[in-house]
């Protein structure tokens, strides 16, 4: 019974491992697939799914598999490794695509954030790289500034006690080094755009600065927007916050204050 036993954990486990791999597969192919344009955005999500099924199907016959093998004095070490390794696999698989869900469905589903919502920064530049996006360039009104409001409370125009030019500066340095593409530096007009690509699925984001001067400091807000999607599962907010701290870091010394 032992021998038995552990034969069918040594099957189980290759089947764990099997299925764990084409998860993993599944998972990491769509990004770049949906990237390079050989997949459309729902044949990519669709992939994704099946392949978070998939991995926690591997991972649930990799983990039957270790107690098979483990709870009998006939079993293997290598097949248990395999198991083991069938598990760690099978349990990211599902883990990335879940975690994600968890991220959409924690934030709004909206996918235009901006420090300043009465009057938000426009694009200007970008606009032709933005003809076809399934996202207007333009500003959703009220109700996207409310939801707004509610998930992000942080997000608020800055004021700087530095001249204009001390400011434009400074955020045409802290949008290079966060790795967006330039589009238009204008110091001239107090406006910056450039464009940010996701690490994975290399989804565009659009990005407009506006730094102004108010007389007794200069006032800096920022605008980020997908070009697809409904929800952008936090990140425009999550850039703009980072742009904000980093901006305030390098004029720390002229009494930054976010209002």
């Amino acid at each position: 019974m032992t021998r038995r036993s552990s034969r069918a954990g040594c099957w189980i486990a290759g089947i764990g491992l099997l299925l764990a791999l084409i998860g993993a597969a599944l998972v990491a192919l769509p990004g770049p697939g949906y990237r390079w344009q050989q997949l459309a955005l729902a044949e990519a999500f669709t992939l994704l799914r099946w392949g978070a099924w998939i991995g926690l199907a591997g991972a649930v016959f990799s983990l039957l598999a270790i107690l098979l093998l483990l709870t009998n004095r006939g079993g293997r070490s290598v097949p248990a490794l395999l198991a083991g390794v069938g598990l760690a696999i099978g349990g990211v698989s599902f883990g990335l695509p879940w975690a994600l869900l968890q991220q959409a469905r924690s934030v709004p589903p909206i996918h235009d954030i901006t420090t300043d919502t009465a009057n938000p920064p426009v694009f200007r530049a970008i606009l032709p790289l933005r003809r076809g996006a399934p996202n207007p360039a333009r500003y959703g009104g009220p109700s996207i500034a409310r939801k707004q409001h509610q998930a992000y409370p942080d997000i608020r125009p800055l004021h700087f006690q530095v001249s204009p030019e001390r400011a434009f500066a400074a955020a045409l340095e802290v949008a290079k080094e966060l790795g967006w593409r330039i589009v238009a530096a204008t110091p001239e007009a107090g406006r910056i755009e450039a464009t940010a690509t996701t690490f994975w699925f290399g989804f565009k984001d659009d990005v407009v600065i506006r730094i102004r001067d108010m007389g007794r400091g200069t006032r800096v807000d920022i605008r980020s927007v997908s070009r697809v999607g409904r929800s952008d599962v936090g990140k425009n907010a999550e850039r703009i916050q980072r742009f904000s701290a980093q901006l305030t870091r390098i004029l720390s010394g002229a009494s930054a204050a976010a209002t």
